[in-house]
């Protein structure tokens, strides 16, 4: 008999991709067979004509699997669908048959399924396909992967494990800061505990996780580097600075700051130059598809700060990098090989998986 681990999330950005493949790894290497699948595909990006969730095809890799995207993710969770649900195109039932045939499909010969929920615990819901609709529909058990940065988040778990009811078999907290990590031991997971709420994890911040390489910021938005030869883009960005302001008020801002991209027009040489006199600022993000003054690229080469080039405006830039910081490292092998490892020496893996 298969188990099936649902792995869901009080909200986006949780690292609930990287536990739900961290433990899939976990459970192989204890030889059991393993399989996988995101029934609602929500991180959607363009391949070749299709939109497809980044999710499973990083889950097809890593795992070797053998299978269909379309069974790995039978339903793509994406705007176009949900207004047609709206609309009354779709049908709940037929959905979950959907759901319900893929995994069949894949959970054959295999001793346990991890199935990921969506971005958080109620996207579904217009359709009968809510996390714990999932978990109801698959016979799972549940964990929840949770974030803390104060005692108001604990309203999000107990919401979250509300939903799941028996199903849910705990809760994992991910990157919980130092300043906030004796809190979560002693006051928080007893709290949860006596409510019937088991706390299976508490997982330190991995700096390595906390934010983005200059390397995948450019490459998320599609900027030009160009510094290309001349500065490294391995620095981690956990953060970023809109320069709108004066000079003199800018450098003040930004020497307040590490681990920063500095964002601003590609015309604004003298927020560049401010920028580039702040040790904590990482990059340099110019928009409006401006190339800076020779010398400007002067200096960040002399600095070794990367300069990256692109063709959106500002706000909209800030909101595509703000977005990639919400959802940690860009998924890769990386960040799953450091989670095995969180979880390994900081959640009770036995509980989790057996």
């Amino acid at each position: 008999m298969t188990d099936t681990l649902l792995v869901t999330s009080t909200n986006a950005g949780t690292g609930k991709t990287a536990v739900s493949l961290a433990l899939a790894r976990l459970a192989g290497d204890r030889d059991r067979t393993v399989g996988y699948m995101k029934p609602k595909g929500t991180r959607l990006q363009s391949n070749v004509g299709k939109t497809l969730d980044a999710d499973p095809l990083l889950a097809r890799d890593l795992l070797d699997l053998d299978a269909e995207i379309h069974d790995l993710e039978p339903v793509v969770y994406s705007p176009t669908f949900i207004q047609g649900a709206v609309r009354g195109r779709e049908d709940s039932a037929n959905l979950a048959d959907r759901v319900r045939d893929a995994y069949d499909e894949l959970a054959t010969d295999r001793d346990v399924m991890l199935v990921e929920g969506a971005g958080t615990p109620t996207t579904g819901g217009i359709v009968d396909l809510t996390d714990g609709d999932i978990a109801a529909l698959l016979d799972a058990r549940a964990i929840v992967v949770a974030d803390y940065t104060g005692p108001s988040d604990v309203d999000d778990v107990l919401a979250a494990a509300d939903a799941l009811g028996d199903r849910c078999a705990g809760v994992v907290f991910n990157a919980v800061a130092d300043a906030v990590y004796d809190d979560v031991e002693s006051e928080v997971t007893p709290f949860l505990e006596s409510q019937g709420i088991p706390v299976l994890g508490v997982l330190p911040v991995e700096r390595d996780l906390a934010g983005v390489t200059v390397d995948d910021l450019a490459s998320e938005l599609g900027a030009t580097v160009l510094t290309e030869d001349t500065a490294t883009t391995d620095a981690i960005v956990e953060r970023f600075l809109v320069g709108a302001m004066s000079s003199e008020s800018a450098l003040s801002h930004f020497r307040r700051t590490k681990d920063a991209a500095v964002i601003t027009g590609g015309d604004r040489a003298d927020i560049q130059t401010a920028a580039l006199d702040a040790p904590g600022v990482q990059c340099l993000v110019l928009t409006g598809g401006h190339r800076p003054s020779g010398a400007v690229l002067g200096k960040a080469t002399d600095a070794g700060v990367p300069v990256l080039s692109v063709d959106a405006d500002t706000l909209t830039t800030l909101e595509r990098a703000e977005e990639l910081v919400r959802d940690g490292r860009v998924r890769d092998e990386h960040t799953v090989d450091v989670m095995q490892r969180l979880l390994h020496d900081h959640a009770d893996t036995d509980r989790l998986l057996d």
